[in-house]
């Protein structure tokens, strides 16, 4: 995509911000690392914020790599998660530090048996999960074949109603999981916020992306 802006003027560094919880840590880098991050502490239904030399769209974390990949913005923050579900072509740039959490596998306390006596017996695992790709290469590495359910909302309830055998989903403490009596059986992967760019940018807009990438490096971990 190409934004074009009058001759001899410089177009805003566009940035991509995720609404939710990586919001206020991902606003607070960036104005660590020194960039102009005025009308970003409460943009109310603002979807396109500017500020001198820059432009940040904020959007759904999900959609953040799309943004990144097909040039809709030149750089955004992302969780690890996002971008390793969507699997499409954004640079990492810098590890954040900020955000962590963990993908896990789950099942209910009173599950009489184990996932490989399950596999055993049924020959196929159901898993519940907002994440396919993760859910799938993580029981392909192991060798089991899954039966994906695809979930929008609570997870949390896929096996506790039988939908499921087991879960896949994202947890910071696990605490959730255990108010709905669930206990985790299994680390998938691990995820905290990346500060990533699009392949394109970092050519055209090398000097740029670069400077900002070496003063968020310097900033991390938040202090």
């Amino acid at each position: 995509m190409i934004v074009r802006v009058p001759e001899g003027e410089v177009r805003p560094l566009r940035i991509a911000i995720p609404k939710g919880a990586l919001y206020a840590d991902s606003v607070r880098a960036l104005g660590l690392a020194g960039v102009d991050v005025s009308g970003l502490a409460d943009p109310g239904r603002q979807l396109i914020v500017r500020t001198p030399g820059y432009e940040f769209i904020i959007a759904k974390p999900t959609d953040v790599p799309i943004y990144v990949a097909y040039g809709g913005v030149d750089v955004a923050i992302a969780g690890k998660d996002v971008l390793v579900e969507a699997e499409l072509d954004v640079v990492e740039m810098v590890d954040l530090l900020f955000g962590g959490c963990r993908f896990v596998v789950a099942e209910r306390e009173d599950a009489a048996r184990s996932i490989e006596e399950l596999y055993h017996h049924l020959g196929v695992i159901r898993v519940a999960t907002k994440y396919p790709r993760i859910a799938e290469a993580h029981f392909a590495a192991r060798g089991i074949q899954i039966e994906i359910v695809k979930l929008h909302g609570n997870i949390e309830l896929a096996p506790l109603i039988g939908l499921a055998d087991r879960i896949v989903d994202i947890t910071a403490t696990g605490r959730t999981l255990a108010e709905n009596n669930l206990r985790i059986v299994e680390d998938v992967l691990a995820s905290t916020a990346r500060f990533v760019a699009n392949p394109v940018s970092i050519k055209t807009e090398s000097v740029r992306v670069r400077e900002l990438t070496d003063r968020l490096a310097a900033v991390v971990p938040l202090p």
